[in-house]
């Protein structure tokens, strides 16, 4: 069984959250749910507001160490909202550091090119941020899923399946 950390803030694509969570704990991991402060983050459900998650622990209080892998689930604000986030960025980095498995999937590549760990690699993003990621240095591909050096990355929430896949791979 691996412990497994999900980090997300208000704007998470609901189902890029709950797909994971709900494989990964059905799989036998224990999941924890990280967020800039304890306690209910909204998810983004499509074109409106969704459900809410209890976020069981604060990013400034857990360590990599603590953790098998990182699970950045995506959406547009919640991303966009945590790369601006000094502890939340190191925290990234310090889980790619410390050669444990780093997914991402739609928009949350942002945080992997904020954290300087696009830089040389393959990888997949929503459509819409691809530019960004090929300025940040990454070979962007147009696939499912994306498995570079502990670095996994999926296109959007149709791409679930492969994505929860590809983590619990690397978990195995």
């Amino acid at each position: 069984m691996a412990k497994v950390l999900i980090m997300a803030s208000d704007g998470y694509e609901q189902s890029e959250l709950f797909v994971p969570l709900e494989k990964l704990k059905a799989g036998g991991h224990q999941v924890d749910i990280a967020a800039p402060d304890t306690g209910d983050i909204k998810g983004w459900d499509k074109d409106d507001w969704g459900k809410s998650v209890k976020a069981n622990k604060a990013i400034s209080d857990i360590r990599a160490d603590d953790y098998d892998a990182l699970v950045l689930p995506g959406g547009v604000i919640n991303p966009d909202t945590l790369r601006t986030d000094k502890t939340a960025v190191d925290l990234i980095r310090s889980f790619a550091e410390a050669g444990k498995p780093v997914a991402a999937i739609c928009h949350a590549p942002w945080l992997l090119a904020e954290a300087g760990l696009a830089q040389g690699r393959r990888l997949t993003s929503y459509g819409s941020i691809r530019t960004d990621m090929k300025n940040a240095g990454a070979d962007v591909v147009d696939e499912k899923v994306v498995v570079d050096r502990g670095i996994i990355t999926s296109r959007n929430p149709d791409d679930l399946d492969a994505f929860v896949g590809a983590i619990e791979k690397a978990l195995a």
